[in-house]
């Protein structure tokens, strides 16, 4: 079962990247900022992954208003991409300098952050649907 939901998730997400690259780039190309079309993208991003999660990933017919799950949804999803950050951040700041530590820092972040999106919408915002 959860090898069912982590591949969902990740498929989730993988769909999410494109709306969010998709989203930001035509944010961009209307005239909006780098951080107003970042702002707009990820919240396409995250409304399309929660319907996802919501329909395919975590299926059930007992739901939470949907308002109160996207809302939860939102914060965990937050959270994760401070966790992402942090962690980059953090390994940026701590690996010995090579051509290959950005990518090692990002990796490392989107280990991170997928972790805890995973289980903040598994056991938090999707908890009365497993």
């Amino acid at each position: 079962m959860i090898r069912r939901q982590l591949t969902g998730f990740l498929i989730a997400g993988a769909i999410g990247f494109g709306v969010d690259a998709g989203i930001l780039y035509a944010a961009l190309a209307l005239g909006a900022g780098h951080v107003t079309g970042r702002l707009l993208s990820f919240l396409a991003a995250a409304f399309v992954t929660w319907r996802i999660n919501r329909r395919f990933t975590f299926p059930t017919r007992n739901a939470a208003p949907p308002w109160r799950e996207w809302l939860r949804y939102l914060a965990a999803m937050s959270a994760g991409g401070a966790i992402n950050l942090l962690v980059y951040s953090v390994a940026v700041h701590h690996l010995p300098p090579s051509a290959w530590g950005p990518l090692l820092a990002v990796a490392l972040g989107t280990g991170s952050g997928l972790v805890f999106n995973f289980l903040s919408a598994k056991l938090w915002v999707f908890r009365h649907r497993s």
